[in-house]
């Protein structure tokens, strides 16, 4: 039996990902290998196996677009609005308050950034839903067991 937990494995992994980490867990892992040699290792893979596929890095740009695009534009167009109420005169607006709002838009955009890549459904043939929230499950898991085996 394998020490190493069962994982479900990426759509766009590579097939032979299992055999490269049996053999590097035989050799001592990547613990004694320098910078160089593990860059050799990640050239030789053939650049279809170092890439996300076409139809799920679109799936990927539609959601940054809508999760991390329109808090941004929020974000920008807080300061625009901010300007015109203080020139105007219309209520006297604290700095305070200007700062916080266009700072909650900003880090409401980079966690759309985050989440936007993580619920894309990565299977190439599934579309997955609108919110995301299954896939999101999925990957995340995905990603803390890569990085737990990593380790």
């Amino acid at each position: 039996m394998s020490s190493e937990p069962q994982r479900s494995p990426i759509p766009f992994e590579p097939k032979n990902r299992k055999k490269q980490r049996r053999k590097a867990a035989n050799k001592g892992s990547n613990v004694g290998k320098t910078g160089r040699e593990q860059a050799e290792v990640a050239r030789r893979a053939s650049p279809s196996q170092r890439t996300i596929p076409e139809a799920v890095s679109r799936r990927m740009i539609r959601r940054m677009v809508f999760f991390c695009g329109l808090p941004t534009a929020l974000g920008i167009s807080s300061f625009i609005l901010s300007y015109f109420i203080v020139t105007e005169q219309w209520f006297p607006l604290p700095n305070a308050a200007v700062v916080a709002v266009s700072m909650g838009f900003f880090g409401m955009g980079v966690l759309g950034l985050s989440y936007s890549v993580l619920s894309a459904s990565w299977d190439e043939n599934t579309p997955g839903s609108w919110l995301g929230w299954n896939e999101f499950v999925v990957n995340f898991r995905r990603m803390t067991q890569a990085w737990r085996s990593s380790r």
